[in-house]
């Protein structure tokens, strides 16, 4: 992984992280890497990925069993919600983008139309 200056990195870490639960690569219930295992990994301190861990776990994206590790939550309507959020996310920097070079949202809807149908010819 590698990080830049935009960010704090545990956000990076958190992002990296709920990417990896959004497209299901760790699973509902599956536990994370330990916070020593993930911090050596990504060459951090084991801090940033703690405050990385507590954030998600504050969110609900996770829950910790003391002596056990930190697990994925289980409830599939949280996953949907992470989804659907990074979605908008992506969806609103598009959009701010496509603004920028002057497109209009009618414009930006039959762009991304075309695009869907096999691109403009």
């Amino acid at each position: 992984m590698k990080f830049h200056d935009k960010l704090p990195v545990y956000m990076q870490i958190m992002d990296y992280l709920k990417t990896k639960i959004a497209i299901g690569e760790i699973g509902g219930g599956e536990q994370l890497p330990s916070v020593r295992e993930l911090s050596k990994e990504l060459r951090v301190n084991p801090n940033t990925v703690q405050r990385s861990y507590q954030e998600l776990e504050r969110e609900d994206l996770v829950y910790t069993q003391r002596g056990m590790g930190t697990f994925v939550a289980e409830d599939e309507n949280i996953v949907m919600s992470l989804k659907k959020s990074m979605a908008e996310e992506i969806i609103n920097n598009f959009i701010q983008e496509m603004e920028g070079l002057g497109f209009s949202q009618k414009e930006i809807v039959e762009i991304i139309l075309d695009e869907i149908n096999g691109g403009v010819e």
